[in-house]
């Protein structure tokens, strides 16, 4: 009975995250693309997608803040070849994705075009969705 209760317990853990996860169309809006420019504040691996976040500067002068989700830390290295290292504080990024839903300064991004001009494939869960 103890090991029951402790497979249990551990079991648990894992039902927060997969809750916690979502359907791209439930919080993004396909008919909403959105180009980015702009300069990385923060790099932020961590499961169930990676986020960073830009400052980008308006026509004005101001500058708002986005984040930016992409896939899986597996996902982006395993099939498409990032690293911890590929996005740093102080970057300078292009960013092609999709508004959320809700009006924030967030989106899922598609690709990101590097310092060094590369487009990298950011594992937008957009694709394995119909």
């Amino acid at each position: 009975m103890n090991k029951f209760l402790f497979l249990v317990a551990c079991l648990s853990g894992f039902i927060p995250a997969a809750n916690a996860h979502h359907s791209f169309s439930a919080q993004f809006d396909r008919e909403k693309p959105v180009s980015l420019e702009g300069v990385i504040t923060k790099v932020e691996w961590q499961n169930p997608h990676v986020y960073f976040h830009i400052e980008v500067e308006n026509p004005d002068g101001s500058y708002d803040e986005w984040a930016l989700e992409m896939g899986a830390p597996a996902v982006l290295t395993r099939l498409q070849g990032w690293t911890r290292s590929t996005l740093q504080v102080g970057d300078e990024v292009q960013v092609e994705g999709t508004l959320a839903r809700d009006g924030s300064n967030l989106a899922n991004a598609r690709n990101v075009t590097v310092t060094s001009g590369d487009v990298l494939d950011a594992g937008s869960s957009e694709r394995l969705t119909p």
